[in-house]
């Protein structure tokens, strides 16, 4: 491939240079550009052949999967619809085959009717719409020559186009900060359409854009993102989700917002290549390139220097934008809007202030900006699944939420003065130390119950301790004692301690107590399983948090028996069940030691605040520890994806059938076990082959629950636009599963649990 440059892959074809509107706000006919008055009425045949090859040769040359190309104008109708039919026809004649071709058309509509839609149909050709929102909003810009509106006749071409979704591409609408923000959202989204784009007015820092407020745009949009966020973002608003994909780390979905390299290119009528046409509204001349189709390739036009220096990223911003907070985001903002006589484009967006205001917005609300999921992510998660790269972002998330609760300690007057001062200090001469101790899984658990009823706020001396002793600091700390024993999270226990404190001497990584209470040091175990390395948690304070209590401190023999059983089930997960290793190789950390459970139960359960904690009872075999470990990371995972993201609506305080409970269940609670028994489920879909008289009918069972728990949660209007996202992947794991044969005494098996369970799910909420 030669370069070096990005090759394009959006193609704007300018079918037709003239429009039946007169909209006062558009960029081609009203601002500084006029090179519309000397170009064709209509791109010729043979400039349309000649564009298509041209395209097919870039796609060639550079191997590109998907290109998209948008008829364009003027108005492109103006060429009629057999004339569009042959265009359409001889670019997929060029392209079909070679790439996948996204082909679509921009209008205002006022001429769709059933014929052009016959056409598009024919030529899978989507239509998007220009509407400014309700009557009023679009009658103030969007009106004939003489006046006359265009409101009834595009609402007409979007009737059509809703009985024809396959059609429908979505809805352009021009922001005017003098329409109603909302009364304009209410106006386009009643017209389901599958997108909405609000695009800011063109406008440059020589002429800027109308301006009743220093953020009138950005409010304007907040207005309207507060109420399409709090509907559970029922439609798709580019600008929006453009702002949350690139605080993620993606791609924007707009050439405005972002800072990949720009990839498209602008043919016109007469056939040649020009930048995007919204630089018509910086100077005469601005777009134009030089280069015609017939003389010249798109290689050609890539070298451009004024292609090349909108593909430079975060290199071609000005300093200003550089610094900014929000320049993964904003990206500087569309570049015809940066230009100033005398500079140039290189300054600020003219909307730089409403950009500011608008993305801090979106990510103050979406909590983007300090822990984020891309969708691949997210994608891999919901399945039941997530590898390394996965779930280590889940532990990176944790980070952030660990700090943000501390500092709510010490901000509710909660913490210890001495301790904090020590902890602040390390924080910033030793980072990573204070980062190790705190994402020991039990001190995040500390920290809830200090914000929640007070909690032992002396324990944050032993934190600091236990800090400094891993950054080899010289430091003399009290430190909290309970039952003679003070606990240093992650490191170790100090045993025989009298009173309630004692003060610890640290000294380059060695410690002892000051005083005559010298204290006997127990480490932490370690249980080493192949590559896989976690605590054996038996001695923090803090550990006894979950459903079963927790089994007193281990000795050595019971210390054995656990490194025994876990590398056995170690093994047994990464040849059986492979898929989960990777995932819990890189979150688990931290194995916690339950007591046995009633008449010989086996017994697990995690933390909702000890993010990488896994607690169980000793069990028999390894493949029930496997099992156990398998189904509580599942919830581990889960707590920290709702961290991030909001999967429901949390006012919702109905309850729910879960059909392998017999109590109701809250929405987070189904949500959990679901999750949970997705893994569950496939654990014994594998497990039966090797156990198959208890495992076809567990498989049987827990898939037939597990199905219908994620069909009640698709159906309870209360999942986020996200958390639907979570629920399809979900039923995409489970769903091939409910083909697989089993045999008929397991199906029955099967089908009595699910009864049983319902039967008892009734009386008591009949009660």
């Amino acid at each position: 491939m030669s370069g070096p440059f990005v090759p394009f892959r959006q193609f704007v074809l300018k079918v037709h240079s003239r429009c039946d509107l007169a909209c006062d706000h558009c960029y081609v006919y009203e601002h500084a550009d006029q090179s519309w008055r000397g170009r064709p009425r209509a791109m010729s045949p043979e400039t349309v052949s000649w564009s298509a090859l041209r395209i097919a040769e870039h796609v060639k040359e550079h191997g590109l999967e998907r290109v998209h190309v948008v008829l364009h104008g003027g108005e492109p109708l103006l060429v009629g619809a057999k004339r569009l039919g042959e265009i359409a026809a001889e670019l997929r004649h060029h392209l079909d085959g070679v790439c996948d071709l996204d082909l679509r058309i921009h209008t205002n509509g006022v001429r769709l009717d059933e014929r052009f839609c016959d056409v598009f149909a024919e030529h899978r050709v989507k239509v998007g719409i220009s509407l400014d929102g309700d009557r009023a909003a679009n009658d103030r810009h969007r009106r004939y020559a003489d006046g006359r509106s265009s409101y009834d006749q595009v609402v007409r071409a979007v009737g059509l186009l809703r009985q024809r979704p396959a059609l429908y591409a979505g809805l352009l609408c021009t922001i005017d900060v003098a329409n109603d923000p909302i009364a304009v959202y209410r106006g386009l989204a009643e017209l389901e359409p599958p997108r909405v784009d609000f695009l800011l007015p063109h406008a440059t820092w020589d002429s800027p854009p109308p301006r009743p407020s220093a953020t009138a745009y950005a409010d304007w949009l907040i207005a309207i993102f507060d109420l399409w966020y709090e509907e559970g973002r029922k439609i798709d608003v580019r600008i929006f989700e453009s702002i949350i994909r690139t605080s993620r780390g993606e791609p924007s979905l707009t050439e405005s917002l972002g800072l990949q390299p720009s990839d498209l290119v602008v043919i016109e009528t007469d056939g040649a290549y020009e930048q995007a046409d919204s630089l018509k509204t910086a100077f005469a001349g601005a777009p134009e390139t030089g280069l015609h189709v017939l003389s010249d390739t798109l290689d050609d036009v890539a070298r451009h220097t004024g292609i090349l220096a909108r593909q430079l990223g975060l290199d071609g911003l000005c300093d200003t934008c550089r610094a900014c907070p929000v320049v993964e985001s904003c990206g500087g903002g569309l570049y015809a809007h940066r230009y100033r006589t005398g500079s140039g484009y290189a300054n600020p967006s003219v909307f730089t202030a409403d950009l500011l205001k608008l993305i801090t917005h979106v990510r103050g609300r979406t909590t983007m900006p300090t822990h984020a999921l891309p969708y691949s992510t997210i994608d891999a998660l919901a399945a039941g699944y997530g590898g390394e790269a996965d779930v280590t972002r889940l532990a990176e998330s944790q980070r952030s939420v660990r700090r943000a609760l501390l500092a709510a300690v010490n901000a509710a007057g909660r913490s210890v003065p001495e301790a904090w001062d020590v902890l602040v200090g390390l924080d910033n001469d030793h980072p990573e130390a204070v980062e190790a101790v705190l994402a020991h899984p039990y001190v995040r658990v500390w920290a809830a119950e200090c914000l929640r009823d007070g909690g032992d706020a002396e324990y944050l001396r032993n934190i600091a301790a236990a800090a400094a002793v891993r950054a080899g600091v010289d430091v003399s700390l009290d430190i909290a004692i309970t039952d003679r024993s003070a606990y240093l999270p992650s490191l170790g226990t100090l045993d025989a301690l009298p009173g309630a404190a004692a003060r610890l001497r640290i000294e380059g990584g060695s410690f002892a107590v000051e005083g005559r209470a010298r204290g006997e040091w127990r480490p932490t175990r370690r249980i080493m399983a192949g590559d896989l390395s976690v605590a054996l948690e038996d001695a923090d304070p803090f550990r006894d948090r979950h459903q079963w209590p927790a089994a007193p401190r281990l000795g050595e023999r019971d210390a054995a028996a656990w490194q025994e059983m876990v590398e056995r089930a170690w093994r047994m997960i990464e040849i059986d069940h492979a898929r989960y290793a990777p995932g819990l190789r890189a979150g688990l950390t931290t194995l916690t030691p339950l007591a046995p459970g009633p008449a010989g139960r086996d017994v697990s359960s995690t933390a909702r605040h000890a993010f990488g904690a896994v607690a169980a009872a000793l069990p028999a075999d390894p493949a029930t520890l496997a099992l156990l470990v398998i189904h509580e990371f599942q919830h581990v995972k889960l707590g920290a994806v709702l961290d991030i993201l909001d999967l429901y609506d949390e006012t919702d305080r109905r309850l729910y059938y879960a059909p392998w409970r017999d109590d109701p269940r809250p929405l987070e609670g189904l949500l959990q076990g679901t999750y949970a028994h997705v893994a569950v489920t496939d654990f014994w879909r594998v497990r039966r082959l090797d156990a198959p008289d208890q495992g076809e009918t567990h498989f049987a069972r827990w898939r037939a629950h597990t199905a219908e728990a994620i069909e009640t949660l698709a159906a309870c209007g209360a999942m986020t636009q996200v958390g639907d996202l979570f629920v399809a992947g979900m039923r995409r794991s489970v769903t091939p599963w409910l083909s697989e044969p089993v045999p008929p005494d397991a199906e029955e098996a099967a089908a009595r649990s699910a009864r049983d369970h319902q039967a008892k799910w009734i009386v008591r909420a009949e009660n």
